[in-house]
């Protein structure tokens, strides 16, 4: 499964890790001094000055309770005909929702892809065909999961049937839910010309918080390592508009990172232009709020004193 975390193969890694961990019976890391638990039901990452076994970051990530389909084959005139199982599980975002078909939904080694609009979908026609659906404004595929994003006011309990229909039909196909040419997994890859921090925070994402991280519907891509010690990462899936996604970079991914690659200062996030033009305007909307409860006012939407005429 693509969300099995890998072992580490840097060396300098391996060094690094080897001071700051005990080596149990069974050989798995253990962080002798952080220790990132991921809390039911909102699975988020934060710190705890315990030590603890069960950090999803530092060992393989519990395994799903069989989601895999039950196939039935029926022929008849040469043809067969396979019928699909399909998994849900909730994700921290509860306007995102994790769809387990039960078989692979892109290649190995292919990297995760977002659709965030109608727009985007060309090469996606069962992507196509959800954003169709009233309330649907994101999709996400995974290695073998896909993740669909609703509207706040949408209702899964109308939409998730919808949705089930949609996959069902479309992967009992058989046919590949992006047509074309799938990049492989560049971001977190070994490319010439990288220092040595750099490839162990690229190691370090891809073996340890990028499983995580898929096991939540959603997936971290490496942007960058700024001379000032901070990572850039883009959240992508159900955690990018996550309203924990801070939580998430800040208490875990950091800290994680802090942890073992003492040349790391903190962790930012990169947003797109149009989640940095919606976040501008969120927090415009906010201060103006701010300032009229200040002014123990009552908030209105309309009028010469109301937040319309604020902003």
């Amino acid at each position: 499964m693509a969300s099995t975390a890998r072992s580490l193969t840097n060396p300098l890694l391996l060094r690094r890790l080897s001071r700051r961990t005990t080596i149990s019976s069974s050989s798995s890391l253990i962080p002798s001094s952080t220790t990132l638990i991921r809390h039911h039901p909102t699975r988020l990452f934060t710190s705890s000055s315990t030590l603890s076994t069960s950090s999803p970051l530092l060992s393989t990530p519990p395994k799903r309770p069989t989601p895999f389909p039950t196939i039935t084959r029926k022929h008849h005139q040469h043809q067969q005909h396979r019928t699909l199982f399909i998994q849900t599980e909730p994700t921290p975002n509860p306007d995102a929702l994790k769809f387990i078909p039960g078989l692979p939904v892109l290649p190995a080694n292919a990297s995760s892809i977002e659709y965030t609009s109608g727009r985007q979908t060309t090469n996606s026609p069962l992507a196509r065909s959800l954003f169709q659906l009233d309330g649907v404004t994101s999709v996400f595929y995974g290695p073998d999961f896909i993740t669909v994003t609703k509207a706040p006011d949408s209702l899964w309990h109308l939409l998730k049937p919808e949705v089930f229909a949609l996959i069902t039909e479309y992967l009992n196909n058989g046919q590949p839910v992006v047509q074309g040419e799938i990049l492989e997994n560049e971001d977190t890859k070994a490319q010439e010309g990288d220092s040595e921090v750099v490839s162990m925070i690229k190691e370090l994402l891809d073996t340890r918080i990028r499983p995580a991280i898929q096991e939540d519907g959603g997936d971290i891509e490496y942007r960058g390592f700024t001379d000032a010690g901070q990572v850039l990462l883009k959240l992508r899936g159900a955690c990018r508009t996550c309203d924990s996604s801070t939580v998430t970079l800040k208490t875990g991914i950091e800290s994680m990172l802090m942890h073992y690659i003492e040349e790391v200062k903190g962790v930012t996030q990169v947003l797109d232009q149009e989640e940095e033009i919606a976040q501008r305007e969120f927090e415009r909307f906010e201060a103006n709020l701010a300032k009229l409860k200040g002014n123990d006012a009552v908030p209105k939407t309309s009028g010469p004193h109301g937040i319309d005429a604020a902003a």
